[in-house]
């Protein structure tokens, strides 16, 4: 499985009613150069939420964000 699917499933276990689970996941090589990353989303700060990680050793870089919205 992708690393993507591990961390949605493993997030979806957490059985968190009434959420939409919304995963982003960037890997990338590391070789002196900047990147920039961004995301849109229409937001309601009292009720969504958001957590990212990010993994990096000498060669690469992991970048996880996941997204939960939520709805009725």
């Amino acid at each position: 499985a992708s690393l993507l699917q591990v961390i949605k499933a493993r997030v979806k276990a957490l059985l968190v009613p009434r959420y939409k689970i919304v995963v982003v996941t960037h890997i990338g090589q590391l070789n002196e150069q900047s990147m920039q990353i961004g995301s849109r989303c229409l937001w309601d700060p009292a009720t969504d939420t958001f957590s990212s990680y990010v993994f990096k050793n000498t060669s690469l870089f992991a970048l996880a964000n996941v997204y939960a919205i939520y709805f009725e």
